[in-house]
């Protein structure tokens, strides 16, 4: 498929989606939305792509909401445009593979939820974060938010509104790392690389696993995490993957 404000690049069974819409900011139109869904949608079905990272770039990430589009918007006509962010959403968040956010610049509003859905989320020394909606009279996504940083702090960051730089959103919990300006996309890109040498079954049942165990007792998600856990353990690359890293030790003890 052909994308005007995407740029795809598979190599290494990585995908890598960089948002190309540097003249709005990245801003979300309804036409990036609708790509960044068929994106994910395609990718998810693909077998020689076990990990995805979505990005805008060294510079950027996404400003949020296309203003100009929602300014035209009104109560009783809103429903194809709201369904449009919420499809991307659901796209990236219920992709099969890991999705890792690796934010260049500002992530704001429509931006941030965008980081939001992602299983694993870097930052440039240069990213901001902010779920701006209520400054606009509109409601954040609360949810997955209190899951990844807690009640207390998504209620902070949904309500007042405030702009967050890359070390706070790092303390907060919300970014796992944060690399100097520049170094982003190949440092990520080197992450992402190592984890797609994984079985790429183990990386998806992982993430549906992490979902998953949110909405059960304890009892439960541990009887979930045996029953997964016993479908790998014993298996043909199992075998291989532990004979590799036996030979990796054992020449690393002669050196």
């Amino acid at each position: 498929m052909e994308y005007r404000y995407l740029l795809l690049d598979v190599a290494d069974k990585v995908a890598t989606i960089t948002i190309n819409r540097p003249d709005k900011g990245n801003a979300l139109a309804p036409d990036v939305l609708e790509e960044v869904t068929a994106a994910f949608t395609a990718l998810g079905e693909r077998q020689d792509v076990n990990v995805i990272v979505l990005t805008g770039g060294e510079k950027y990430f996404s400003a949020g909401f296309d203003l100009n589009e929602i300014r035209k918007l009104e109560k009783v006509s809103n429903e194809a445009y709201t369904a449009l962010f919420h499809r991307a959403y659901r796209a990236i968040m219920f992709c099969p593979q890991p999705v890792i956010a690796a934010v260049g610049g500002a992530a704001i509003a429509g931006g941030f939820d965008l980081t939001l859905m992602c299983d694993i989320r870097y930052a440039s020394t240069r990213a901001k974060f902010g779920q701006r909606e209520i400054v606009l009279s509109l409601t954040p996504i609360m949810d997955p938010l209190w899951r990844i940083i807690g009640l207390g702090r998504a209620k902070e960051v949904a309500l007042t509104g405030r702009i967050y730089g890359a070390e706070e959103a790092e303390r907060m919990g919300y970014v796992s790392k944060v690399f100097p300006e520049g170094e982003l996309l190949a440092s990520v890109g080197e992450i992402a690389r190592q984890m797609a040498t994984y079985d790429r079954m183990c990386l998806a049942e992982t993430k549906r696993l992490s979902n998953q165990v949110l909405n059960q007792d304890l009892d439960g998600a541990m009887r979930v995490q045996e029953w997964l856990f016993r479908t790998y353990i014993g298996s043909e690359d199992n075998h291989q993957r532990i004979d590799a890293l036996q030979a990796q030790l054992a020449a690393s003890r002669k050196k």
